[in-house]
């Protein structure tokens, strides 16, 4: 009977990543609404509240963000590790995302939303342990830190695309990253709020394998399709 969680948790794993790959649209990272788009473009001058709430939106609806800060936090018992980790990843996007707007650095945003994908793989390997198995370790914070860069690269090239306006530019980014930080903490309370219960039961271990699995597939889907996109185009 004990065994039965796990085999629930690597069933659902197994069945999302076939759904994933037979709803290809369902794997792409994020993207920002055509309305949002509208509201972006016909913006000249500050708009705090809005940008706000356009950050924070994004954040609560990228998926594949979501996907990788719970890979980050799913085996952290310590408010501080937490803090930790969490400040890394968005001392990096954050860093990213104002300069990269500012300076009007972008890339090709599926070779972004590609590594994205690949963060997710990463850290569901690590907490695996399947990298340690052959050899291959790195930083868990520079790790988070790095794919932290990529995360704010993507939402600056996202946010390049839309025109933004010149006037105003400097404070509705700042409230924008604010949004995107809001987001973030939104789902963190839940996200580990609901680990923190699911860690009382006998079988949360073998249930958390199954979902590194499931993050792995899903980062996985996530690279095959962008890959596709930018090799497409």
């Amino acid at each position: 009977m004990r065994a039965a969680p796990a085999i629930i948790a690597c069933g659902t794993a197994v069945l999302c990543a076939v759904l994933a790959l037979l709803v290809p649209s369902l794997a792409l990272a994020h993207d920002v609404a055509r309305g949002d788009r509208a509201f972006v473009a016909a913006t000249h001058g500050p708009a705090l509240v809005p940008f706000l709430y356009l950050g924070a939106k994004h954040m609560v609806t990228g998926i594949d963000h979501i996907l990788f800060l719970i890979g980050v936090v799913m085996f952290l018992h310590r408010l501080r590790d937490v803090v930790l980790y969490v400040s890394m990843f968005t001392i990096g996007h954050s860093l990213t995302l104002m300069l990269g707007v500012l300076f009007h650095t972008s890339a090709n945003t599926h070779l972004v939303d590609a590594i994205i994908g690949l963060s997710i793989v990463y850290k569901g390997a690590d907490n695996l342990g399947l990298l340690r198995s052959i050899g291959w370790w790195l930083d868990t914070r520079i790790a988070v830190f790095a794919f932290g860069l990529c995360h704010g690269l993507g939402l600056a090239t996202k946010l390049l695309s839309l025109s933004l306006s010149s006037r105003g530019l400097v404070p509705n980014l700042v409230s924008f990253n604010l949004g995107v930080e809001l987001g973030q903490i939104l789902v963190l309370a839940v996200v580990v709020g609901l680990l923190d219960l699911w860690r009382r039961r006998s079988w949360f271990a073998p249930a958390m394998n199954g979902v590194n699995w499931l993050l792995i597939a899903a980062g996985a889907v996530i690279m095959f399709n962008q890959t596709s996109e930018y090799l497409a185009a």
